[in-house]
């Protein structure tokens, strides 16, 4: 269902894809789609969770890599980051689409808040982890760099979408955030 649902999600957005689509391609009843999501809301949520953890363990992974300094570190982040594929293309549209949803309905928007805090929370805790290994102390709140870091990620990504020679992947990222981290540019 889920597979499915991000194939729909992809061709025709979030507000354009119906559950009945979604079940036609998954080859499932609306029933069987009731019984797992209340909502389309709740499915783009679950998608959104499993796409988190997947993003969290690649950056987690390469934060525990041994590392020689900090800038290491934060090269093999960058690469854990950098999928540039047209399924995280894809992902980016969908929920920037389901944003705008949630920013327009109280019940999305309180179900988006969650997830992201989830995320955040998971990625604050991946941070300190490295900087705490690294022998580092970020010149800021770390939940306060993880928002500029996701912030950072999905501008750059959003700016190549638009304009896609005007600015390599993982350009902005590979400047600005050792600025932020004060290691310098």
């Amino acid at each position: 269902m889920l597979e499915a649902a991000s194939e729909v999600f992809a061709e025709r957005g979030f507000h354009g894809a119906t559950v009945e689509e979604i079940c036609e391609r998954a080859g499932f009843t609306r029933g069987a789609f009731y019984s797992n999501f209340s909502s389309k809301d709740d499915l783009v949520v679950e998608l959104s969770r499993r796409h988190s953890e997947a993003l969290v363990d690649r950056i987690r992974h390469a934060s525990k890599r041994a590392h020689a300094d900090a800038d290491e570190l934060l090269r093999d982040v960058f690469a854990a980051l950098a999928d540039d594929s047209r399924s995280q293309e894809r992902w980016l549209v969908l929920t920037t689409e389901f944003t705008l949803h949630a920013i327009r309905d109280a019940h999305a928007r309180r179900a988006w808040a969650a997830q992201q805090r989830r995320v955040r929370d998971e990625l604050v805790a991946v941070v300190d982890e490295a900087v705490a290994r690294q022998g580092l102390a970020l010149p800021m709140p770390t939940e306060l760099f993880v928002r500029a870091a996701i912030a950072l990620a999905q501008g750059s990504m959003t700016q190549r979408l638009i304009e896609p020679r005007a600015i390599g992947v993982g350009q902005l990222e590979r400047t600005v955030l050792p600025i932020l981290l004060g290691l310098g540019g």
